[in-house]
C-alpha cells in the first residue's frame, strides 16, 4: 500500500464535483485501500477520494469512528462507492470539526444529527444505513467533498475570511 498526498486548500480541483463511479476495478479497490491506510497516517477518521486528487465519488471512512468500546488500534476502514444522502433529520453542532485537506483549523458546523445514506461496498453490493452522531458527521463531510464543498464552506463569511487571511500569511511566509 502506498501513502497518498492529500491535496490541501486552495487547491481548485477540492471544489469541483466528482464524476460516479461506473465500475469497481482492481485500480480502484487498490486505491480505496491506499486512501486508508493514508487516513490513519494523517490521522483522520475520513477521506475522499477529491482529496487524494482524484474527481470519483468514493470515501473511506474509520469502520470504528463514534464507538467508543473499540480498539483504537484496530485500523479498519469502510469504503464506500458513490455515497448519497437520501434522508436528514435533527441538527446538532460538530464542535470543531476539522478537515485533512483545510490545514490548521477547526470550526463548529452546524449538521445534522442523523443522516440515511445509500451506497456500494467496494464489492459492488447496495447499502443503505443510517448513521447518528460523529458517524453522521462524517458521513456528511466526506460526501460534501464529493460534491466539492469544503467544511469552510459552511461556516460564516467571517471565520472564512480570518481562515483564507491566515493561510494567505503563512503561505507567503514560505516563499
Amino acid at each position: 500500500m502506498t501513502l497518498l498526498k492529500i491535496l490541501t486548500y486552495p487547491e481548485k480541483s477540492l471544489s469541483l464535483p466528482s464524476a460516479p463511479l461506473e465500475e469497481i476495478t482492481d485500480e480502484v479497490i487498490a486505491l480505496t485501500k491506499d486512501m486508508g491506510e493514508t487516513m490513519f497516517e494523517a490521522p483522520g477518521v475520513g477521506l475522499a477520494a477529491p482529496q487524494v486528487g482524484v474527481n470519483k465519488r468514493i470515501i473511506v471512512y474509520d469502520s470504528n469512528a463514534g464507538n467508543p468500546e473499540a480498539d483504537r488500534e484496530q485500523k479498519e476502514f469502510t469504503a464506500l462507492i458513490n455515497p448519497e444522502i437520501t434522508a436528514a433529520s435533527g441538527s446538532i453542532v460538530s464542535e470543531e470539526e476539522g478537515c485533512l485537506s483545510v490545514v490548521d483549523y477547526t470550526s463548529d458546523v452546524k449538521r445534522y444529527e442523523t443522516v440515511t445514506v445509500k451506497a456500494q461496498d467496494i464489492d459492488g453490493n447496495p447499502v443503505e444505513f443510517e448513521a447518528k452522531g460523529i458517524l453522521a458527521v462524517i458521513m456528511q463531510h466526506e460526501i460534501d467533498h464529493l460534491d466539492g464543498i469544503l467544511f469552510i464552506d459552511r461556516i460564516s463569511v467571517l471565520k472564512r475570511s480570518i481562515y483564507k487571511k491566515k493561510l494567505s500569511k503563512k503561505l507567503k511566509e514560505k516563499e
